[in-house]
């Protein structure tokens, strides 16, 4: 179903024909370096070049979340949770809004982690949103109005999805813990006893993958797609999850990647966003920022913004990895990637 709601949305569009017309070239601009590289074993270094530096692109969130990168227009968009808005950045361009509401489209206001969380861009171009608000997944359509994909696993609403992922088939998968709730209602408005992965086929069949996880977050497939990763945000089991990809796009033989619990409360963050390389190497955020790891599992580095960071994604042909961290929208040039 349709709803239809009072947004914001500014694409950019006309900044973007203003400068073709003005036929100006794309400016260098200087950015402000922040935090530091760790690296763990040589094989970080073919991944994060020598001398590579983490740049604050933007600031001033209240909490950044879910980039993605638009092949079609060169442009980040990402989500600021507790604003209910996503926002837009293009080398070109700067900072802008792109939509507001994102994710709570109800008329009481409410606190908490009311906006969308993980975006994502479908074949045909049009952005699919997590929205926490809403409890839905849903896709913006070129009228401004949302369309619900699924909000409810056998009649009982979802928690808040939290980080999607698409297959190259059209399958969407997504993870959906508790965030969105209300502070402080968040058990009082559970209809669902568990937090589950889910995968919604391109046909609209709903398939509940797991509910074993206490807090799944962040997902990403490695690039066969044979396998699916699955970040745990919870405190007292912070692991990456492995799980291999049935013919029939169900999950088995479920193994964790690699686990951060002993790294929790010496580190800021919990393991969150993460996303995959050609190479299959595994950019993870969670304890002490980004986490890259081997396919084997074997933690090489890390780029650490020096807060608590939530995601990261590929853009600019793969050529740069973009950071949301609490407050700050960052990037880091890199060698080994591949926009997802």
């Amino acid at each position: 179903m349709k709803v239809r709601h009072l947004l914001i949305v500014l694409t950019g569009n006309l900044a973007a024909l203003a400068g073709a017309v003005a036929g100006g070239a794309e400016r260098e601009r200087t950015y402000p370096a922040i935090g530091a590289i760790e690296r763990a074993d040589p094989r970080f270094d073919a991944i994060v070049p020598a001398g590579a530096v983490l740049e604050k692109l933007a600031e001033g969130f209240e909490w950044s979340e879910g980039p993605v990168w638009n092949h079609h227009g060169g442009y980040l968009l990402f989500s600021d949770i507790p604003n209910n808005a996503v926002m837009r950045w293009s080398p070109r361009d700067g900072l802008g809004l792109f939509l507001k509401p994102s994710g709570y489209t109800g008329s009481i206001p409410r606190g908490g982690e009311i906006g969308s969380n993980g975006l994502l861009f479908d074949s045909q171009n049009r952005l699919v949103l997590c929205q926490h608000g809403d409890r839905r997944m849903a896709r913006l359509e070129e009228d401004g109005t949302f369309t619900t994909l699924v909000d409810r696993y056998q009649g009982r609403r979802f928690n808040s999805p939290n980080d999607a992922v698409l297959k190259s088939n059209g399958d969407l998968y997504f993870t959906d813990p508790p965030y969105g709730l209300p502070p402080g209602r968040q058990e009082e408005l559970r209809e669902l006893d568990f937090c589950g992965v889910y995968r919604l086929s391109k046909e609209g069949k709903l398939t509940l993958l797991t509910d074993k996880l206490t807090r799944p977050n962040g997902i990403a497939f490695s690039p066969d797609e044979k396998i699916l990763y699955v970040a745990q945000s919870d405190p007292k089991k912070a692991v990456w999850m492995a799980y291999d990809v049935k013919d029939d796009g169900t999950l088995s033989d479920g193994r964790i990647f690699f686990d951060a619990t002993a790294w929790v409360g010496n580190l800021k963050g919990l393991p969150d966003g993460l996303t995959v390389d050609r190479a299959s190497n595994l950019f993870a955020t969670g304890p002490g920022g980004v986490n890259v790891f081997a396919p084997d599992g074997t933690w090489l580095g890390r780029i650490n913004p020096g807060v608590p960071t939530a995601n990261c994604s590929f853009g600019d042909g793969g050529a740069t990895l973009y950071i949301t961290a609490d407050m700050y929208l960052c990037r880091i040039k890199i060698k080994m990637s591949s926009d997802q």
